[in-house]
């Protein structure tokens, strides 16, 4: 049997600067505790390793009642209305958002005081989406799939604005936004300028296409990521429609042996909170 990783497999930019600044702020914190609002990031074993060496995972920002307590912010960002509260309590912010979430929300504050209509695709109520929305103001729609298109057309022309920007999750599907795209600039009214931003980052476009390409070459495809992981449900998706015998699993432990027995050759892709440890674990079952 042959296992070919993908070079792309595993942790991006932004999600080991997260992990490996929280492990940095828990080795030199000399408070008593240090906290992060909600999940650092998308992988159930990066978080409770965390929770492991120190770091208190909490939902809401009103939980931390200690004075001069340090509060880190997971990589898919907050709504801004979180650094407010964190200043007014007296709170510690340490801020791990990507740079790339962090340049949508720049984004969104910019066009929204320019009084643009604001389409956002992405994934409903995922943390980032969250955050961005907080930075669109109340002139915006967002689409999650082509289905809705027409509807978010509809808001914009009640809203009698004539000026629309298009953004997009970090995450979510390259193939998707281009389809929504296409059909927004078809049937949106020629008097509307539109003003599109890809901001689907390098590394989520780079990774979709790796995954389509390896899932063209083998037998058989594994994607590595944990289960709320928006990245790796792409990357399944990605890969499924190349590969009939494809599977999304988060540990080692969901592999059913038997089924690669006469499998010649097995493409491994992983999400971008996926840590290498996973995907090693992973490979020495398959060697089994």
């Amino acid at each position: 049997m042959e296992i070919v990783v993908g070079k792309t497999a595993g942790f991006c930019y932004g999600v080991k600067r997260a992990v490996d600044g929280s492990i940095e702020q828990i080795t030199n914190n000399k408070n008593p505790k240090i906290y992060c609002l909600g999940e650092l990031v998308h992988n159930k074993q990066v978080v409770e390793n965390l929770e492991e060496k120190g770091i208190q995972f909490i939902e809401n920002i009103n939980e931390i009642q200690e004075n001069n307590s340090k509060v880190i912010i997971r990589a898919h960002g907050v709504k801004k209305d979180i650094y407010e509260q964190a200043e007014k309590n007296n709170i510690q912010v340490v801020d791990y958002t990507c740079p790339n979430v962090l340049k949508i929300h720049k984004i969104a504050e910019e066009y929204k005081e320019k009084g643009y209509y604001i389409f956002l695709t992405g994934t409903e109520n995922h943390p980032e989406i969250i955050g961005i929305i907080s930075h669109c103001g109340e002139n915006y729609t967002l689409i999650k799939n082509e289905q809705d298109v027409e509807k978010a057309i509809e808001n914009l022309e009640k809203s009698n604005i004539e000026n629309l920007l298009i953004i997009s999750q970090t995450t979510f599907s390259t193939k998707k936004f281009e389809v929504i795209k296409s059909i927004i600039e078809e049937k949106v009214p020629k008097n509307i300028e539109i003003v599109i931003k890809n901001t689907i980052c390098l590394a989520t476009e780079t990774r979709q296409k790796e995954t389509k390409e390896l899932s063209t070459k083998v037998d058989a495809m594994i994607i590595i990521g944990g289960k709320n992981s928006s990245n790796t449900k792409k990357l399944f998706e990605v890969a499924l429609e190349n590969c009939e015998n494809t599977i999304c699993i988060e540990t080692k432990n969901e592999i059913d042996i038997n089924r690669y027995k006469e499998i010649n050759k097995i493409g491994i892709m992983a999400g971008a909170s996926t840590p290498q440890s996973s995907i090693d674990e992973v490979i020495e079952e398959l060697n089994k």
